[in-house]
């Protein structure tokens, strides 16, 4: 399973705000045929093998034809990383109060995650395996945890104020994404043994993530300058270089 992906949510509504409009019905029927091509694209992926599965194939299993596949999908590989659960992440946590701590919101939205995603257990599964197991989809990896990234980094930005392009942010976004990527490979090991929520809130424990996370909506301190000014690193001497006079010893 890839870490949560997505375009980042600047042009969505603020947290906390009005109510986002409504999904159309075209849109949710054309949702539903990706979903429908996804589920027996990979279960016959899982059952004749990734490369001996043809695109003809898939599209007679779900009665529709070639070109109506490529319509949703530019590639078998494409229809493996598709993901879906990004749009309900960005609802989630839109939802969240204002004023609630930004480790508080990713706890909870994580964790209502976790239980969406033990209703596709076996799809999920099954995906995590073709993407690590297929070369085509290994090698895409690393492009979806950038793209992960970015959508956190989104999300962090939207709920701070801060810019997409603050550093601490990002470094954040990164170690958030990492605790994640991890928990999904170790739930995958464990072939969904375990609730995969409490997978991600040990992960988040362990990387020390609520402490980042809370930090980044603290305001910014500014630098205060040394008291007294600068001074050279030679210290017996002023800014300008010029030796330093030595007092008079007693008696002299």
């Amino acid at each position: 399973m890839q870490p949560m992906r997505s375009a980042a949510p600047s042009r969505q509504r603020q947290p906390g705000g009005g109510p986002r409009p409504a999904v159309g019905l075209r849109e949710r029927k054309k949702q539903k045929t990706r979903e429908a091509i996804q589920r027996v694209a990979v279960r016959l992926f899982v059952e004749r093998g990734y490369d001996e599965t043809t695109v003809e194939d898939i599209a007679e299993a779900v009665e529709i034809s070639p070109s109506t596949f490529w319509n949703y999908f530019a590639s078998k590989e494409d229809v493996v990383m598709m993901d879906t659960y990004d749009p309900m992440v960005l609802a989630m946590f839109l939802d969240r109060p204002n004023h609630e701590p930004p480790s508080v919101s990713f706890r909870q939205v994580l964790e209502a995650l976790g239980e969406i995603l033990e209703r596709d257990r076996e799809l999920i599964l099954s995906r995590s395996s073709l993407m690590l197991e297929v070369p085509a989809l290994r090698g895409r990896i690393g492009d979806e945890i950038e793209r992960a990234l970015e959508f956190i980094t989104g999300l962090l930005a939207t709920r701070t104020g801060r810019s997409p392009e603050d550093f601490e942010l990002r470094v954040t976004a990164r170690v958030v994404i990492n605790a994640v990527y991890e928990a999904s490979l170790e739930w995958m090991r464990r072939r969904g043994r375990d609730r995969f929520a409490a997978l991600i809130q040990r992960a988040l424990d362990i990387s020390d993530a609520d402490r980042l996370l809370d930090a980044l909506a603290a305001p910014k301190r500014r630098r205060a300058a040394p008291r007294g000014g600068l001074r050279s690193p030679d210290r017996g001497r002023t800014r300008a270089g010029s030796a330093r006079p030595r007092s008079r010893r007693r008696g002299a």
